[in-house]
């Protein structure tokens, strides 16, 4: 039987070196996943899918 995965707001943050905010880019494809899905705003998963993407600077 499989292991229920911890959520992602209970792991520690990784050690990637220092934090870099989303970029617009980024930012208008969490957006407009979330208004996909029927969200008024991006939550914690969509930041998450956004943050894979390429930054697009």
């Amino acid at each position: 039987m499989a292991q229920p995965r911890t959520p992602p707001w209970k792991k520690p943050s990784p050690n990637e070196g220092p934090s870099r905010p989303l970029s617009p880019a980024q930012k208008e494809a969490a957006r407009q996943r979330a208004e996909e899905n029927g969200r008024a705003y991006p939550n914690l998963v969509d930041n998450m899918w956004a943050k894979k993407l390429p930054r697009g600077d």
